[in-house]
């Protein structure tokens, strides 16, 4: 009863503003009024990008790399498509048309430097860092945009975030060699942001980057580590980095106010999920989610966490891996206010190898300390003192999620929960 009375209660705020889905007037849990702006999408899919080779005897046609044809998010018929990754009849409406929910297109960035303040130091933010460009995306601003389509150390990115399953997973914006960015679809998936592209409007799924429904079904998009973070551990970290500013998105919302509030609870079951839970453990548990060559683990986040700080030295299939865990992060799904939620740490994932020596990590300070050679590490798996001082751990793509979703994208996966 308590879960059925707790998921009425938040319907409608997921409905405003949930994964891919939302209603233009509508009110939160709180009873606040919650505005969703639509934007139109196009009746047929654009034009696919094509290219050129230059050649000495002079310009040659133009050659297709990408299919033309219908949109998937008009037409549900599997005729008209390759076959699907997951039954159509399975995406389904959340209530706003594609692009209701607005993706972020041209993100406007603040020093770090200065803003330091802007922020509690406590709030999540989705962290990013390719070449030596850090960027954070705060969780205020995703959690009501879900998708912000950037160019991050020359890369093209889309950076993903999905409330109803608390997880940020960032994908290169390329198909076969071809730059395009993301949207919003409108429609859930086992309760998870359903994307689409902008090439070919192809549905996939925001948890593993796959084209499930489309021209381009069977297409997998390249995913790059992008944990979340307390905005006080990303200052420290990467002072020199930038943050996305909630003042310049070019839309109004109620930046820090969650429309989620109580989501949050592992007594509650998830939004629109029309799976079935795997009955190891509790809809709503939170776990850290690797894989690794093919192999999945679950790890419960009770497991890996303790004290200020904690380093669990795991093996996932026959692959080493040290999972870092610091205090300091709220969870931005408990209270209405995005930084007052209870402290959930922020969570990192290393291969411990450094010039091929493998390293066994523990909790020091606050901090990690390898002990084969006592050099400490910071949050991000670079040595800052000691022996491997500016040597850098190759961090693993990882998820901060609930077990339901996990679960289902992953049905394989092992599950390790503290000792009772």
């Amino acid at each position: 009863m308590t879960s059925k009375l707790a998921i009425l209660g938040l319907g409608v705020a997921l409905i405003a503003s949930a994964c891919g889905n939302g209603a233009t007037d509508a009110e939160d849990a709180s009873g606040s009024e919650v505005v969703v702006e639509d934007t139109p999408t196009s009746t047929t899919a654009p034009a696919a990008p094509s290219t050129t080779e230059a050649a000495d005897e002079g310009p040659q046609p133009a050659v297709s790399v990408l299919p033309e044809g219908p949109s998937a998010l008009r037409v549900n018929s599997a005729d008209e498509f390759p076959p699907p990754l997951v039954d159509p009849e399975l995406i389904v409406p959340g209530g706003p048309p594609p692009d209701g929910i607005p993706p972020i297109e041209d993100p406007v960035f603040l020093d770090v430097v200065d803003a330091l303040e802007r922020f509690d130091a406590a709030e999540a933010v989705v962290a990013l860092e390719v070449d030596g460009d850090a960027r954070a995306y705060p969780v205020q601003v995703m959690i009501w945009h879900e998708i912000v389509n950037d160019t991050v150390g020359g890369i093209p990115v889309s950076i993903t975030y999905c409330p109803l399953c608390n997880s940020a997973v960032t994908y290169r914006r390329e198909i076969r060699g071809v730059e395009t960015t993301f949207g919003t679809s409108g429609r859930l998936f086992s309760s998870a942001l359903v994307m689409y592209d902008r090439a070919t409007e192809t549905l996939w799924t925001h948890f593993d980057g796959k084209a499930v429904v489309g021209l381009l079904a069977g297409e997998e998009l390249e995913s790059l580590p992008s944990p979340l973070m307390a905005w006080g551990d990303f200052a420290a970290t990467y002072p020199t980095g930038r943050v996305l500013d909630p003042d310049a998105t070019g839309h109004s919302r109620d930046y820090g106010r969650n429309p989620y509030a109580g989501y949050d609870d592992e007594t509650t079951e998830p939004f629109l999920f029309r799976g079935v839970v795997d009955p190891r453990a509790a809809s709503k548990l939170r776990v850290v989610g690797v894989a690794v060559d093919d192999q999945a683990t679950a790890f419960a986040l009770d497991l890996v966490a303790g004290g200020d700080a904690n380093a669990t030295n795991a093996v996932v299939g026959e692959t080493d891996i040290v999972i870092f865990w610091k205090a300091g992060q709220a969870t931005a799904l408990e209270s209405r206010e995005i930084e007052g939620g209870r402290d959930v740490g922020s969570v990192a994932v290393f291969l411990p190898v450094v010039d091929g020596e493998n390293l066994v990590f523990a909790a020091e300070g606050g901090g990690f300390v390898d002990e084969q050679t006592g050099s400490v590490w910071n949050l991000a798996g670079e040595a800052v003192e000691g022996q491997f001082a500016g040597a850098r751990l190759q961090q693993i793509p990882h998820l901060d999620t609930f077990w339901f979703a996990w679960a289902t994208y992953q049905p394989g996966t092992e599950l390790i929960e503290p000792a009772e």
